[in-house]
């Protein structure tokens, strides 16, 4: 009886090791994971499990982190480990491949592996960043790998730095789709992509006076490059090296936008006065894009300064541009005529943002028209006529299932002279260009007023203007109760701030009457009103409405979407009209028929009476029809270069939404920096759960100490009173 509960405690400890181990058996083969975030964060989406299901070839992601690296960066390297974990549980093994490298520094331990690890790393391109570190009550900077590199085939992408968690299941994604689409696109491309270094050999001369001593070398260096991208594109780029002539160098100039530079004579350094051209051109086919590989910048006291670009983004530079040229990524049209805003006026970063993913189509109505197979067409504000026919060409895309966002008010600016500019501002005069005319008819209606919110954004004031804030009420800020999360794309969008809105108002009859479902996807405030003449958007002179009659929400875009009927049903169609370059005049196609007539003025007979019809559409395929009453929420001041605002995810993922890439647009704002507490919650309730986020835990531990204690206090009195009793018995 003594021996067996010597041995209890030993075979008690052996079954829970057993039992221990047994579940680790279970949970390596009947893998669960519980995702409590509530926008499941921890879990892949649908468009990631198809992405990497679907791989046909292995794929390798190699991945370059420093060690023991300082908060927020370790967490980073956690959850990158945990999403490729999930990656490659829904892939085809073993197509699916992922490795962490030691480049550890040797003052942190790190041998001659580690030092090849690096070597790698720069290889590709991975180069240390510079972090800040806090050790011991120290502020201290140290350089730290953070980057990796996905291996398709002969395919490279790199992606550095990987320094924050937000939007990386997202780029891993869209990569693996980019890659698997580049090499199918690649294998089949029957002509080369032509890269030729535009370089004026008389700039050699001037080089090392403007501080470009590397430049003499830069063809030779230009063809490495080049040879090195063949080896991993499958041999599909052809270099070439020109050297205009003189009188080569105005019309390449003209042609490709090309950097010149001139000089004057310097008799004493024995150069004469002389001009050249500096840059690269990627082209295929009859399409072609410029890249400008010297900077230029200008420094006080020193003068304009001159630098090359870095050969490793020359490189990713060529590749991105290459991409778009051979059409790797699906085609988004923009209207480039019309008066429309030109994509690189102050929009440079939705069109960089944009590029990642897609190839930006420029759509000329009066040339080419819109491509039928085009799945969505940007038109941000137009300010000049459309004829007939152009509202056809629209009218017969949506009809074809192309889907349409339109971002324009219902003004145009009309700026002051410099001369003017002291006296009065800017004019707001009423946009009529026709396109109203056509949205009206599906029942969408931009009014011609702006709206006014005192829910905006608060311009700070210096010291010297007397301190404090100033309302901005042309730039409403969009709350997240005023924003319609009905539709997937607009789930995880939280709060957002537009400018210079006009109301998009939606026709309630017309809209069910064609059976078309209508969205609202925000609105301003209850504190809103509208102003219609008279406008002056000076915020000195901006003054609320003093009757509370005025104010009232107000929606700013809206989306329909179904089976439109044509605006032109029932009409005569439009015919296209000819540019008459000896008169300067616009003719139809009726004018020919002029000429086919007779010294009577009778038309002359075919002998073959072949009757022709254009072939209409009078009811279309389903579609998406998007109207956001501001142009200005594309402009750069309001879209960041990263992609990570709720301005930016909003504008992102209502494209991808509108080119059938919910899955991805959903994808991108899973993670969501901007996440404002409900409004609606009384301010003490908000307090009370403020004190017990930062007071509550400390309790539980001591209420939880407290009870293990009483416990413990409790059994050591029933074993004494237990001793007590027996001895009593005994006695």
């Amino acid at each position: 009886m003594k021996g067996t509960k010597q041995t209890e405690p030993y075979i008690k400890f052996i079954f829970y090791i057993v039992v221990v181990i047994l579940i680790n058996i279970v949970g390596v083969s009947l893998f669960f994971r519980a995702d409590l975030t509530h926008n499941h964060v921890y879990t892949l989406s649908e468009a990631s499990k198809q992405a990497v299901a679907s791989l046909s070839e292995p794929l390798t992601i190699d991945l370059f982190f420093s060690e023991n690296l300082p908060a927020p960066y370790n967490g980073t390297k956690r959850y990158l480990k945990d999403l490729l974990e999930e990656y490659s549980i829904y892939a085809k093994q073993p197509y699916f491949n992922y490795r962490f490298y030691n480049v550890s520094s040797m003052e942190e331990g790190g041998g001659k592996e580690a030092e090849n690890n690096r070597k790698l790393a720069e290889s590709y391109g991975i180069r240390p960043v510079q972090i800040q570190v806090l050790e011991q009550d120290e502020v201290k900077f140290k350089k730290a790998y953070m980057g990796l590199v996905i291996i398709h085939g002969n395919l490279v992408e790199k992606l550095s730095p990987v320094t924050s968690t937000d939007g990386l299941e997202y780029k891993l994604t869209t990569t693996i789709q980019k890659l698997n689409n580049k090499i199918s696109r690649l294998l089949n491309l029957h002509d080369k992509i032509n890269v030729r270094l535009i370089m004026s050999s008389s700039l050699v001369k001037v080089s090392s006076l403007i501080g470009l001593n590397d430049l003499p070398g830069l063809p030779e260096k230009m063809k490495q490059i080049v040879e090195k991208m063949n080896r991993k594109n499958y041999n599909k780029f052809k270099y070439e090296y020109v050297d205009p002539k003189p009188s080569e160098i105005q019309e390449l100039r003209k042609k490709y936008r090309i950097m010149a530079l001139k000089w004057p004579e310097l008799a004493s350094k024995g150069i004469s006065a002389g001009e050249g051209l500096i840059g690269i051109t990627v082209s295929y086919k009859n399409k072609s894009r410029t890249i400008n590989i010297l900077n230029a910048y200008s420094i006080p006291l020193f003068g304009t300064q001159y630098k090359l670009a870095d050969l490793s983004s020359i490189q990713d530079l060529i590749n991105g541009v290459a991409d778009t040229l051979i059409g790797i990524n699906m085609n988004l049209g923009y209207m480039a005529d019309h008066g429309t805003v030109p994509l690189y006026a102050g929009m440079n970063n939705i069109r960089t943002l944009l590029s990642q993913n897609y190839t930006l189509n420029s759509i000329q109505l009066t040339d080419k028209g819109i491509p039928a197979g085009l799945n969505c067409l940007v038109i941000a504000h137009p300010t000049e006529k459309f004829s007939d026919y152009d509202l056809y060409q629209i009218d017969q895309a949506l009809m074809r299932g192309t889907n349409i966002a339109v971002f324009t008010d219902a003004f145009k600016e009309i700026r002051p002279t410099s001369r003017q500019q002291a006296f009065m501002g800017s004019q707001y005069r009423p946009l009529d260009t026709g396109l109203e005319r056509l949205l009206d008819y599906y029942g969408l209606h931009i009014n011609r007023s702006y709206v006014m919110d005192k829910n905006c954004y608060k311009q700070p004031l210096s010291q010297n203007s007397g301190g404090g804030e100033r309302p901005i009420y042309f730039a409403p800020i969009i709350k997240d109760k005023n924003i319609n999360h009905e539709l997937p794309f607009m789930h995880n969008i939280k709060g957002l701030i537009t400018l210079k809105n006009s109301p998009v108002t939606v026709d309630k009859k017309t809209v069910r009457k064609n059976g078309l479902k209508y969205y609202t996807l925000f609105s301003s405030s209850d504190e809103s009103w509208e102003v219609k003449e008279m406008i002056n958007l000076n915020p000195m002179f901006i003054q609320p409405p003093a009757s509370k009659d005025r104010f009232a929400k107000r929606p700013l875009a809206c989306l329909i979407e179904g089976k439109f009927t044509s605006y032109f049903n029932g009409k005569p169609i439009p015919e296209k009209k000819t540019h008459d370059t000896r008169t300067g005049k616009d003719k139809n196609t009726d004018s020919k028929k002029a000429a086919k007539k007779g010294k009577g003025g009778k038309e002359k007979q075919s002998p073959l009476k072949i009757k022709n019809e254009a072939a209409f559409i009078s009811h279309g395929r389903p579609a998406m029809l998007a109207v956001i009453g501001s142009y200005a929420l594309l402009k750069d001041n309001m879209i960041d270069s990263g992609g990570r605002s709720p301005n930016s995810m909003f504008v992102l993922n209502l494209i991808d939404a509108l080119n059938h890439r919910t899955d991805l647009a959903v994808m991108r704002s899973k993670v969501q920096r901007f996440n404002p507490l409900n409004e609606d919650i009384d301010p003490s309730v908000k307090e009370l759960v403020k004190l017990i986020n930062i007071a509550g835990l400390p309790v539980l531990v001591i209420l939880a100490g407290l009870v293990v204690w009483w416990r413990r206090r409790a059994r050591k009195k029933r074993i004494q009173d237990m001793f007590m009793d027996r001895n009593r018995k005994k006695a």
